[in-house]
This record gives C-alpha cells, structure tokens and sequence, in this order.
C-alpha cells in the first residue's frame, strides 16, 4: 500500500500525484490533508503517513514545501527511513542502496513533471540486498534501538 500525506504548500502536488497513480492503476490511501488550509502544520501529516508503514511492501510519500519538515518528522517513527527527493537519480540510489520506504517532496522546488518521474522511480526501484546494504540497514536499526 502507498500512503500520501501533505500539508497546505504540498496539497496540490498530492492531488496531482493521486491523479497519476490513478492512470498507473496503482492502490493508495490519502491520509491528508482533504482540503486546502493554509493554517494546517506538516508534522501530523507526516506523522500519520510514518505510522501506516508497517510491511515491507508498504511505502509513504510526504510533502511540504521544502519537504525537509516532513522528512524530518517521518524520520523520527522507528522503521522509517525517508529521503527527501533531488531528482529520479538520486531516489533510485536511495531506494537500491538505503531501502527508503518513504519519499519526502518539497512541492516549493520540485515540478509536477519532475515529482511524477521521481515517484514512478521511487515505486519501481527494489533494494539491492547486497550484503553491505544489509548491514548499513541493520546499524539504523540498532541505533535506533539505543534510543
């Protein structure tokens, strides 16, 4: 399952992201925000993406403007480990190499064009599993665990 999560300043990037996943046949559950409010916060959206991931196929998209604020907060739910999106090339060595489950977007700098070309990259990328991924993912974890 993919779940999409965004504020006021990534609000129309997420619609037009559904929009795509709806042409590309792909299944998602839109936790927020339903409507445009400029006094809503990105923590709580983040936050309830984060808090949906719970199987290895599940996977989260985050945005705020910047898409540091999400980024930061869905970084801080144990189990997630959320990149904030350059470009395609980048995400597909994230994904390859760091296993992100969740994409972070800054709807401020990233076009529609470029956001639906990291996405495609994003969801079509699997881990790479070579043995050195494995053991960096696993010192997230433990790190993670110290805390």
């Amino acid at each position: 399952m993919i779940y999409i999560g965004a504020d006021h300043r990534g609000y129309n990037l997420k619609e037009a992201l559904k929009e795509y996943m709806d042409e590309l046949g792909i299944e998602y559950l839109d936790l927020g925000a339903f409507e445009l409010d400029p006094n809503d916060d990105y923590p709580q959206y983040a936050k309830l993406v984060a808090e949906h991931i719970h199987d290895l196929d599940d996977r989260g998209i985050v945005i705020c403007g910047s898409g540091v604020g999400v980024d930061e907060v869905a970084n801080k739910v144990p189990g997630i480990r959320s990149g904030l999106a350059m470009n395609k090339d980048q995400i597909k060595a994230a994904r390859h190499d760091d296993d992100i489950n969740v994409l972070a977007l800054a709807a401020d700098f990233t076009s529609e064009e470029d956001a639906k070309a990291i996405l495609k990259t994003f969801l079509g990328t699997d881990f790479g599993s070579e043995e050195k991924y494995k053991r960096r993912i696993e010192q997230i974890e433990e790190i993670e665990d110290e805390f």
